[in-house]
């Protein structure tokens, strides 16, 4: 590196430090990345992850129409842009690179628009992540940047990095009441206000509001094989995928609902481009090595899923639909009021909130041998079945006798209070006038659904658990 441009990195430095907040620090940068560079313009931008935006902070020098120095919200969607996301479609993030006006991308179609003949973007990293970029850009007819201008605007975007990192810690104190700290994703707290409005746009103007519930497969796995920062890092790869696909929706908000549960809440886009765009978050992420894909709900008021006049229920719709997706373990989004199995996704929404949320949470409930079947294919096997009958007892004698087969159960009743419905014994007890003891058991709505065995043989409290959420769903209507 030449002298010269050694000393415009200590004055870019220099003025930095002197700036007294974020913006000032990236419009000092702007200015003096424009020099140093010899460039007609220089930008600074921001990574917005839970809009899915890269948003300019900062235009400086001779700036094209539609552009200002200090924009109210110019910004562009990050999937225009996916070499910024880390392990992206295009590789790992690059330290800088030259465009010009015979690319195809829409950085070209930028330059050729505002009459510019090339640019450098250079990504700002914040921790080891990308923050944003440092893109400076030359005038048409001047000499093109080169390899060199390259690597001196790595050099320079990491100078930025630098300025920034105090300015951000300041800034992250106030972010923190709704954002993730680890995935930069909305958090909870954002995600109920944003989808209160969406939901009160539906119900007031008639404009559709959706959900996608997305729960990361694998996480404990990898947490107990390789440790938690490397389940950490999966987080952050899905977080960043899921950003730029919500970019892709209008109105659109990622978030971390917590552990290795994210949704994108969508404030008016159509129902086929929200399961589009969960189709696209499946997709991402099955090209994880380390993962092992990601179970995802969605739903949407423009569905057949009845009246949605509560962001609870449109929650309740989507958590559903993520539940028979991670139960049956499919590949592709399970969406609400869709596909041949709608009513039971449906009655799932309407059953018990504290029951459902018992099965879904408990981590040790995919891959639980019960007598030799699986809980989660215990579950996906009694909604099928009583989505083929109609009225309370008939649905939970179909379950009952679903489970208990697939359980190698002894037997199995149905009461509706005190009396029996359906019994059925599949193997007597061994002693006779025996009986074996009841090992799990199912209730709501004043019904029970009762499965007798060697309960030596049998995982208690994962059955259990099965049939309180089979019972739930079974006993409302869809």
């Amino acid at each position: 590196m030449s002298e010269d441009r050694l000393r415009a990195v200590v004055r870019m430095a220099q003025a930095m430090a002197a700036a007294p907040d974020g913006l000032d620090v990236a419009r000092v940068a702007a200015d003096h990345a424009r020099v140093a560079l010899d460039a007609s313009m220089a930008a600074i931008s921001t990574w917005d992850r839970a809009q899915g935006r890269l948003r300019i902070l900062v235009n400086d020098g001779d700036l094209a129409a539609g552009e200002e120095p200090l924009p109210a919200d110019e910004s562009y969607p990050v999937a225009h842009f996916p070499e910024i996301a880390e392990d992206g479609p295009n590789g790992p993030l690059p330290r800088a690179w030259i465009e010009t006006t015979e690319g195809d991308g829409p950085r070209a179609a930028g330059l050729r628009s505002r009459g510019r003949c090339c640019c450098v973007v250079a990504p700002v990293l914040l921790e080891g992540r990308a923050w944003g970029e440092l893109y400076a850009a030359r005038k048409a007819g001047a000499p093109h940047l080169n390899s060199a201008d390259a690597e001196f605007a790595a050099v320079l975007a990491g100078q930025v990095s630098a300025g920034l990192a105090q300015t951000e810690r300041l800034a992250a104190v106030r972010r923190l009441a709704f954002t993730d700290p680890l995935t930069g994703l909305a958090n909870r707290r954002a995600v109920d206000g944003r989808l209160a409005e969406a939901v009160r746009r539906h119900v007031e103007e008639g404009s559709p509001a959706g959900l996608i519930v997305c729960d990361v497969n694998g996480l404990k796995r990898l947490n107990d094989e390789r440790g938690h920062e490397a389940g950490d890092r999966m987080l952050e790869r899905f977080a960043d995928q899921l950003s730029l696909v919500a970019a892709t929706l209008p109105g659109a908000l990622a978030a971390r609902l917590g552990g290795d549960e994210f949704c994108v809440v969508v404030d008016g886009a159509p129902a086929d481009e929200v399961v589009r765009a969960a189709e696209e978050v499946c997709r991402a992420a099955l090209r994880f090595p380390e993962g092992e894909g990601v179970a995802c709900g969605v739903a949407s008021t423009e569905d057949p899923v009845g009246p949605v006049e509560s962001p609870a229920r449109l929650f309740r719709l989507a958590d559903a639909a993520q539940y028979r997706a991670k139960a049956a373990r499919s590949a592709r989004p399970v969406v609400a009021g869709r596909g041949e199995r709608a009513a039971a996704v449906l009655r799932l929404a309407s059953a018990e909130a504290p029951v459902v949320s018992e099965a879904r949470d408990r981590r040790r409930f995919r891959g639980v041998r019960v007598h030799g079947a699986d809980a989660g294919r215990l579950l996906d096997a009694g909604l099928a079945a009583m989505d083929a009958v109609d009225g309370a007892g008939a649905r939970l004698a179909a379950v009952a006798e679903t489970v208990g087969r697939m359980s190698d159960a002894a037997a199995w009743e149905v009461r509706e209070g005190e009396a029996v419905r359906d019994a059925a014994v599949q193997r007597p007890a061994p002693v006779e006038g025996g009986a074996y003891p009841v090992v799990a058991s199912g209730s709501g709505g004043g019904w029970t659904v009762r499965v007798m065995g060697d309960e030596r043989a049998v995982g208690v409290r994962e059955l259990g658990t099965v049939l309180r959420v089979l019972v739930a769903a079974a006993v409302v209507p869809p």
